[in-house]
């Protein structure tokens, strides 16, 4: 029997809460930090796996906490808050756990005490994004959170300039789609009513056309009204029924301006990669795929995940044909990944590379411990493993400001090291991922398995 490259008690322990929050320069480093990486990587997810006590029942549903590493002159600082919501700031003040969870988390006191309580805490935990001036912090059934840059102070609920009304949700909204101009101004509100119940994490944009995939699922609420489960543990993976792919036209000049709704066999989607056009009626979206959704359970937990009885998450290639409604699929990537990404330059356009989060083996389904290069034209595939005690987070590719190929620049990750049980910030070489880091900058501390981040080359010390 082969062994495996984690160890589950490993792993867990990156499931820790961090209730502290910390500011310094970081001066333990392996490696030299590149003089031309100058910038910002933000950081958000889960910093609070229980709340005064009471652990919650998915990672999902933890209170966000956002990072900002910041680098100037070849050295690195780091920062570290939680976001003050006002579920947040409550439940601090009260010292207990007061609102359940969208994944399962229920208030102690059994089903009486959660019965028709459907209040949500926006946990403004799932992305962080500097764009148009503003820092905000996103969660996908409310309104961000805006941030300061320069110290991660929470400055309260941000409407968007009046976009966004009071009880709207920002990220991820699957009947609204906004477009705001590098300054933040919006460009263009499109609203579109999809049939059917949506479970809709990310989507994918061309120059042409915004791309949702929507999963095969039914949500029964009864269960979370009565208080016995939560909203999340109430959606049923259906896998007899197709993903319907709904293509949205970006721009009203277009000859055919509706709205299309494909359809394909294609299990459940989180994560897109990267969409882009090949002809005036052809697209191709490139997804991780699974071939069922874990069902969450509220007697199960999270941290005794069973990885080899799961179905990995797999890259596949969806190409859309307009004229015809049809949809050819091709699998890409057949190792266990996600938290697929791009050179931010080749969104929604032909990219050539595409990077990864990816388990160590080539076919056993695991926690994610290596990151991964597909070079899509020549189908070449790089790997850098941190195995057997490192555990990956989402890769963030930043370009070379004098960059000259498509790869040149350098890839940023979070990588929890179960030995130290600290976080390093790990720099790689994209051009040839297989060599070892440039850089492995040594936190003092952890940080918990996160979520979504992003770069910007402005630089907040």
């Amino acid at each position: 029997m082969r062994s495996k490259s984690y160890n589950l008690q490993d792993w867990q322990k990156g499931y820790q809460s961090q209730p502290n929050e910390y500011d310094y320069w970081v001066e333990d480093i392996e490696g030299d930090i590149p003089k031309k990486l100058q910038g910002t990587l933000f950081r958000n997810g889960p910093g609070l796996l229980d709340i005064h006590g009471t652990p919650i029942r998915h990672p999902f549903d933890g209170d966000g906490m956002v990072c900002a590493i910041s680098f100037r002159d070849g050295r690195v600082h780091f920062r570290n808050r939680f976001v003050r919501t006002e579920g947040f700031v409550q439940e601090k003040r009260k010292g207990k756990m007061l609102y359940r969870g969208v994944f399962g988390t229920q208030k102690p006191g059994g089903w009486l005490k959660n019965a028709f309580d459907l209040r949500l805490k926006n946990i403004a935990n799932t992305n962080i994004i500097y764009w148009g001036g503003k820092l905000l912090a996103l969660w996908e059934a409310a309104e961000p959170y805006r941030l300061d840059p320069q110290n991660l102070e929470t400055l309260g609920i941000d409407y968007l300039d009046d976009v966004l009304k009071p009880g709207d949700a920002f990220a991820a909204h699957p009947w609204v789609v906004y477009e705001f101009n590098p300054h933040g101004q919006l460009e263009r509100r499109h609203s579109h009513r999809i049939p059917g119940f949506a479970f809709i994490h990310d989507f994918a944009i061309t120059s042409n056309y915004c791309i949702f995939f929507q999963n095969p699922v039914r949500f029964n609420p009864l269960p979370f009204v009565f208080g016995f489960r939560g909203a999340g543990e109430c959606v049923q993976f259906q896998p007899n029924r197709p993903t319907r792919v709904v293509v949205i036209p970006r721009t009203p000049e277009l000859k055919d301006d509706k709205m299309k709704i494909l359809e394909v066999s294609s299990g459940f989607i989180f994560h897109h990669g990267n969409a882009f056009e090949t002809s005036e009626n052809e697209i191709c979206v490139d997804s991780i795929c699974y071939q069922s959704l874990y069902q969450i359970k509220s007697e199960d937990s999270y941290k005794e995940v069973d990885f080899d009885a799961l179905a990995p998450g797999q890259l596949w290639r969806f190409t859309l044909n307009l004229a015809s409604s049809t949809i050819e699929k091709k699998m890409l990537d057949s190792r266990s990944c996600e938290f697929p990404t791009v050179n931010p330059d080749q969104v929604g356009r032909p990219n050539r590379y595409l990077f990864m989060g990816a388990a160590h083996h080539p076919t056993d389904n695991a926690p994610l411990q290596a990151i991964s290069k597909l070079d899509l034209e020549s189908g070449e595939r790089q790997l850098y493993s941190f195995a057997p005690q490192g555990y990956v987070g989402e890769p963030i590719f930043v370009p070379h400001p004098h960059a000259k190929k498509e790869d040149e620049g350098w890839v940023l990750t979070l990588v929890y090291d179960a030995l130290h049980h600290r976080s390093d910030i790990v720099i790689l070489d994209p051009q040839d991922l297989n060599q070892s880091p440039i850089s492995r900058i040594h936190l003092k501390h952890h940080i918990p398995y996160g979520l979504h981040g992003s770069w910007t080359s402005s630089c907040f010390v």
